[in-house]
């Protein structure tokens, strides 16, 4: 009997995807060990944007919340999504805190590291795979999916060959805006199983109404585990639902090791959870809503509710529509990235720029400009020449990998700065990752442990 097991993004990227990662560790921290006994294949609970959130809004530690996820969670392997030489922020870092981050992370608990990066561009998944194997953690090597003239189903198996080369345990095939069809998936699974010996992994999202077919056909094709999320937290620009997928694939004879009571339990506790969510207007309607034009403009799911969330500030939710249509076209020019964070963020906020100011590149931000400097790497298609040369001006494009011309010293450079505000070297690295954010939790923390210690009162004797 053909095994498929489960990979449950819930506490990761269905909350990213669907409410902006905003579900807090209280929130989720009861059912915990009832997600231990269902028989995953591993819990997505870490990394993407989890990191950045806890920090900026949810006034969590996120090192912290993992240590806690992995001690109420003993049973179960812990996943996390790490954006390559981008580890979980935006820009590139050198070679020594990418390693350093990832040995810290293994160290708090994550048992499978999935690696991908933003322009497919190998030599920023490098330094992260090796590191992870050394910790003695799973590597899994992801191609991030999309479709354009350059991006050939040959290209992804050469991609795919490349990260083998390196090192990882399974190679997983990331649909992040849910646009590969169930014919795709079967094309491109079997030429990936007969190219390499590797478990391959399906991760796609429900926005374009494709994906229970697609991890179908995946399956068919020999795809061995599939990302699904508990039904209140799935469909949309989620993943398709984790008992749905569960009692199909028992119905076809496949065995998917999980717990049909446990799965029962889970969904009822999330049920209010999204409810509360959708009270407070956190969960847009629209983010649950089937969107086949995303076939064209291949927006993934965090992308889309940071979209909407961008144009909500600005008071420009009428202009919806033009962003969508802008955003292929910026992606054209940019030379085709697959839209996943952070090009995604990139070429989103580009699209934005471009139909609020009515002139295309007017306003340019930084991000974009570091991205036709070459500091993301190398793109899938040659950029724009024209559109290139008015965003840099007089600058000239770097050669080769950016990450060898960044400093050695970060780290020290950052220890020495916070002083004895960073407590560890995990609370260094959160101050690399996103210094004024940390810096404001820091300064939260210390005032919350003076207040604990101003009205502790010692009792009579």
């Amino acid at each position: 009997m053909k095994k498929v097991q489960f990979t449950e993004t819930v506490l990761r990227d269905a909350s990213q995807s669907l409410v902006a990662t905003r579900m807090s560790y209280e929130q989720f921290k009861p059912i915990l060990e009832t997600i231990d006994k269902a028989g995953f294949y591993s819990v997505e609970c870490w990394g993407g944007a989890t990191f950045d959130v806890c920090l900026r809004f949810l006034n969590e530690d996120p090192w912290e919340r993992l240590r806690r996820i992995r001690e109420a969670m003993p049973n179960t392997k812990l996943q996390m999504l790490l954006r390559g030489q981008n580890i979980l922020g935006y820009k590139h870092y050198p070679d020594d805190i990418v390693r350093r981050f990832v040995r810290a992370s293994v160290r708090n608990g994550i048992d499978i590291i999935r690696i991908f990066d933003a322009l497919n561009d190998t030599n920023n998944l490098k330094v992260a795979i090796e590191e992870t194997v050394n910790s003695g953690a799973m590597a899994s090597g992801a191609i991030s999916y999309t479709t354009s003239p350059v991006h050939t189903r040959e290209k992804y198996v050469e991609i795919v060959k490349e990260l083998v080369s390196m090192g990882v345990s399974t190679v997983c095939i990331k649909d992040m805006a849910g646009i590969m069809s169930p014919k795709a998936a079967y094309d491109l699974v079997s030429a990936i199983k007969d190219a390499v010996d590797l478990p391959v992994v399906i991760h796609t999202h429900c926005t374009t109404g494709l994906a229970f077919m697609t991890d179908l056909k995946a399956i068919e094709a020999g795809a061995d585990v599939i990302d699904t999320a508990i039904s209140p937290f799935s469909g949309g620009t989620s993943q398709p639902a984790t008992e749905t997928l569960n009692y199909a694939l028992k119905e076809f004879g496949y065995e998917t090791g999980l717990d049909d009571d446990v799965l029962f339990k889970m969904a009822n506790f999330f049920k209010p959870i999204r409810a509360d969510f959708l009270a407070k207007g956190t969960l847009n309607p629209i983010s649950m809503a089937t969107d086949t034009q995303c076939l064209t403009y291949q927006i993934p799911g965090g992308m889309l509710s940071n979209l909407l969330s961008q144009l909500k500030m600005m008071n420009a939710l009428d202009r919806f529509d033009e962003a969508l249509l802008e955003t292929p076209r910026v992606r054209e020019d940019m030379g085709y990235p697959p839209l996943v964070t952070p090009t995604s963020q990139i070429v989103g906020t580009q699209a934005v720029q471009n139909v609020l100011a009515g002139e295309r590149y007017k306003n340019v931000g930084a991000e974009l400009k570091a991205y036709c400097r070459g500091e993301y790497g190398r793109t899938p298609a040659p950029i724009n020449p024209e559109i290139q040369a008015k965003i840099l001006k007089d600058e000239k494009p770097i050669e080769g990998r950016y990450a060898d011309y960044l400093p050695t010293d970060t780290y020290e450079k950052a220890a020495e700065k916070l002083g004895d505000t960073a407590r560890c070297e995990e609370d260094v690295l959160s101050y690399i990752s996103f210094p004024q954010v940390a810096e404001k939790f820091f300064e939260q923390r210390r005032a919350e442990e003076e207040k604990v210690v101003r009205y502790t009162v010692t009792p009579l004797e």
